[in-house]
């Protein structure tokens, strides 16, 4: 599920609302707390958020927000691929989102060429080369529901149980946990009318908001889209050029300090040809 926490609304927040946040995004200070102060944090949308509940900005002006993943233990383990296959059926969604999103916000500097958690540890610690290489070319952008994600990785999972001779397992103390995601998401009061203002901003955005605008936005809008499209449809077709060139950056297998570079050089393009006469 998310948290929203909205530092222009007045809801007094005890003690352990304000660890539980600072522990996740350490140095943020909520308006004049302790002593006194305020901040709205309540129950915002599950994680991966219906169709029906899109975050919309259309007809609105951009509102910048950011976000960080908690990670919360399930108690849910697995031992060797069959037990991770009759673990990954049953375990909660936040789960598959934790594992394949949140090591874009806490990356792994040891194992660069895998972008999930569970191609990590088929290769490091099933010493599968096989299974891990399948695991890490899923990419999970490409799927409108997060149980079709699912589906694809148990898919993998059983045709390599089906042609292995023997399951493999891993050594104890090397179990994969599971981890289950909650986002938490930050108002951080600024919002810009015209998508011209954002060429100064989008380079300065956190790594936090390029995550929750550019990957959380695919699902929670229609057609798996970005937060700028989406916005940016509201304007009609004047910015079709712009809203073209946001559309075709691939967010998979990338870094957030890439995307963000990605996103800013669609901006900085775009209205560089409009200056110049040659985009509309």
């Amino acid at each position: 599920m998310s948290i929203f926490v909205n530092t222009h609304s007045k809801v007094t927040i005890n003690k352990y609302t304000m660890l539980f946040v600072n522990a996740i995004r350490p140095g943020i200070r909520l308006y004049g707390y302790p002593g006194g102060g305020f901040v709205k944090v309540y129950q915002f949308l599950y994680f991966y958020r219906s169709k029906n509940t899109t975050y919309s900005m259309i007809n609105e002006g951009f509102k910048i927000l950011d976000c960080a993943l908690i990670a919360i233990a399930t108690g849910e383990k697995a031992q060797n691929l069959r037990e991770f296959r009759d673990r990954l059926k049953n375990v909660h969604p936040g789960c598959l989102y934790y594992h394949f999103w949140g090591g874009l916000l806490h990356p792994h500097f040891d194992d660069p060429e895998f972008q999930n958690d569970f191609a990590v540890w088929a290769s490091r610690y099933l010493h599968d080369p096989k299974i891990s290489e399948q695991l890490a070319i899923i990419d999970a952008n490409v799927f409108e529901d997060i149980e079709d994600l699912r589906n694809e990785i148990i898919e993998i999972v059983e045709e390599r149980l089906f042609e292995s001779e023997h399951v493999p397992w891993v050594k104890t103390g090397q179990e994969f946990h599971f981890i289950r995601s909650q986002i938490v998401i930050f108002d951080t009061g600024v919002s810009y009318a015209d998508p011209l203002e954002l060429l100064d901003v989008i380079p300065k955005m956190s790594l936090g908001s390029i995550f929750f605008h550019f990957i959380d936005s695919r699902r929670r809008t229609p057609g798996n889209r970005n937060d700028f499209s989406v916005w940016l449809t509201g304007f009609g077709d004047k910015y079709e050029g712009l809203i073209e060139a946001l559309d075709n950056i691939d967010p998979s297998f990338t870094t957030l300090h890439e995307l963000r570079q990605e996103i800013n050089n669609a901006f900085t393009n775009y209205f560089k040809e409009v200056s110049d006469g040659k985009s509309t």
